[in-house]
């Protein structure tokens, strides 16, 4: 086809023109209408999809925490339960102040009951906490091995809370025989303390 013969195609009368030029025109039209569908509808659709795809990623892991959580909420809630009795009754073996002074009569029973001779008995000064407060003893026993033992369990035993810290022994000759032991040690003794000591 001759270029005369291209100048000479009627626009206005498309069927008539050499069924090669219209394959060529439809073409180029439908390449154009594919390129303008997907360039101005098809890609923001892809790329709206692709940030769908990520927020769904996202949100599966935060679903499966979440899951894993609600699974395991029986247990921790019976755990925080037990933990909160444990708790408790913790406090609950908290002297208050009126009792402290019968705590600390307890200690020394508890040696004497042993068959121990008190070189030192020294309730130290109160060191509050955040809800208790602790009381430091500063204790010096002299006895043999089994009272010594029998001591410390007995503190052990007592309904409150005791603790026995920074012990230290040593022989004593003080019967001759060297069976005879002297314990250092510091016993604490806890109390709640008032509404009003707190904060």
């Amino acid at each position: 086809m001759t270029l005369d013969e291209l100048n000479s195609l009627d626009p206005g009368n498309i069927g008539s023109w050499p069924l090669p030029i219209r394959m060529v025109v439809i073409a180029v039209v439908c390449a154009a209408i594919g390129y303008a569908t997907f360039h101005y509808d098809i890609n923001p659709q892809l790329a709206d999809l692709e940030e769908v795809e990520k927020e769904e990623i996202t949100l599966k892991g935060t679903f499966e925490v979440k899951q894993k959580k609600a699974a395991n909420l029986e247990a921790l809630t019976e755990q925080l339960a037990e933990m909160k009795q444990s708790f408790g009754d913790m406090i609950r073996q908290l002297p208050d102040k009126t009792e402290v002074a019968g705590l600390i009569v307890d200690i020394s029973q508890t040696g004497l009951a042993a068959g121990l001779e008190f070189k030192l008995f020294k309730p130290g000064k109160e060191k509050p906490a955040e809800f208790y407060s602790e009381l430091p003893i500063s204790i010096t026993v002299v006895g043999d091995y089994h009272q010594l033992g029998e001591f410390v369990s007995g503190i052990a035993a007592l309904p409150r809370i005791v603790t026995t810290h920074d012990i230290s022994i040593q022989k004593s000759d003080k019967d001759g025989t060297g069976a005879a032991l002297i314990m250092k040690a510091t016993a604490k003794t806890y109390r709640a303390l008032d509404e009003e000591e707190e904060g």
